[in-house]
């Protein structure tokens, strides 16, 4: 390009870049906006015309609640399924519960930094016991308890199953009726009943969402030391804040506790699971009646023996628990299980070698800490197990008479 073209050049760049520009200042001014910031906001949190309209008395009509005509009205209009759902949502939503926690957590300076935390539960008795998942309250210092009605309750913890991911929690009614879910079968269930779930994802208190049970049986591992034995698998969409929540069926029994979702995102994927209501029925009646879970210990400390570990070992099996330890006193222990006597180092990790390896308890078999997890969950203090070891490349059956764990008890 020559001297003498430079200017018209420069003209025609600025003469686009004040198009571009203005092309862009009015896409922004009148072109269509996306929200910015998507939340549930408080109920009870009026708008300036509400407020207004309320002081002359005056009651919006998406607000007032319907009568009995109305209802009557509406319900002739829906198909059979959709009667169901309506149904089972205007009986259970009272009593679904929007949980509210406060807990306080240190930063990297030791500074002391509040956090909130949110879930849901349900009424499951008159006088104010509510089931929920123990994520949803752990560590927390003070509970809040908001009713489907905004009624706002102050909530006491009663105590929990760490292992089941189930808490009891309780409030206190002042003499109000509280409307209590009937609890149902989860033995009964079936592969493509209809399930509704309702909660608070993301603070949208009393939500509804509805599905099928898509499988039965599963085992579900939610965290180290927890797991969801015999999950209920749902493809209802189950998100943050559903946890806790109510799984229910046709008839508008519980069935299940909202607990875990499978997901990529961090969002609904169409894989929920949800913990059986007998599960929960056995841990509610331990706590209201007794104030604690009757959990089943068998006292032994152990590492998986799995594969290169078991060949590096010289173990006769090709996976199992090596018991490392058995607590004095307690129950392996005082039944002859054999912990280790000796210790190696594999790799950077210290192990107790020596001792006896569980292959299985009452013909079940064990190659994980989360199957004896599993046999646990399935047995009471006081059972009686046949726990199958190897000791010194000798298979042998072992009568071991469980005792009950306490929350200071790291063994099994």
């Amino acid at each position: 390009m020559n001297a003498r073209n430079l200017p018209g050049f420069v003209r025609l760049v600025l003469a686009g870049t004040i198009i571009v520009a203005a092309a862009y200042w009015a896409g922004a001014r009148y072109g269509q906006h996306e929200p910015t910031n998507v939340e549930a906001v408080r109920p009870n949190a009026a708008s300036p015309n509400e407020r207004s309209a309320a002081s002359n008395g005056a009651t919006s009509s998406s607000t007032a609640k319907p009568t009995t005509a109305n209802l009557a009205e509406r319900d002739a209009i829906l198909t059979d399924d959709e009667g169901i759902n309506v149904k089972v949502y205007r009986a259970a939503s009272p009593a679904v519960a929007n949980i509210l926690t406060k807990a306080t957590e240190y930063d990297f300076f030791m500074d002391p930094v509040p956090v909130e935390g949110a879930g849901s539960g349900f009424v499951i008795d008159e006088r104010g016991y509510i089931l929920t998942n123990f994520h949803v309250v752990q560590e927390a210092q003070s509970i809040e308890v908001v009713l489907g009605d905004q009624t706002r309750y102050p909530g006491k913890f009663i105590g929990a199953d760490q292992r089941n991911d189930v808490a009891l929690v309780k409030i206190d009614p002042k003499g109000k009726h509280l409307t209590a879910l009937p609890l149902g079968d989860s033995a009964k269930l079936q592969v493509g009943q209809k399930v509704l779930a309702i909660g608070n994802p993301f603070g949208f208190q009393s939500t509804l969402t509805t599905g099928v049970v898509s499988a039965l049986g599963r085992t579900v591992q939610t965290s180290q030391t927890t797991l969801i034995d015999e999950a209920i698998q749902t493809d209802a969409a189950i998100n943050r804040g559903n946890s806790g929540g109510p799984l229910i069926n046709s008839h508008g029994e519980v069935i299940g506790i909202n607990s875990a979702i499978y997901t990529p995102s961090g969002t609904t994927a169409g894989i929920g699971f949800a913990i059986p209501i007998n599960t929960a029925k056995r841990i509610a009646t331990d706590l209201i009646n007794e104030g604690r879970v009757h959990l089943a210990f068998i006292g032994v400390q152990t590492i998986p023996v799995g594969g290169s570990l078991a060949q590096a070992l010289e173990l006769p099996v090709e996976d199992g628990l090596l018991v490392e330890s058995a607590a004095k006193g307690g129950p392996a222990a005082t039944a002859g299980v054999r912990g280790g006597d000796r210790v190696v180092m594999a790799g950077m990790q210290r192990i107790a070698i020596g001792g006896d390896v569980i292959v299985a308890i009452d013909g079940t078999k064990i190659a994980n800490t989360m199957d004896l997890s599993v046999v646990l969950n399935h047995k009471r203090p006081g059972d009686t197990v046949t726990v199958t070891v190897y000791r010194a490349g000798k298979k042998m059956d072992i009568p071991v008479k469980l005792g009950e764990r306490t929350d200071n008890q790291r063994q099994q």
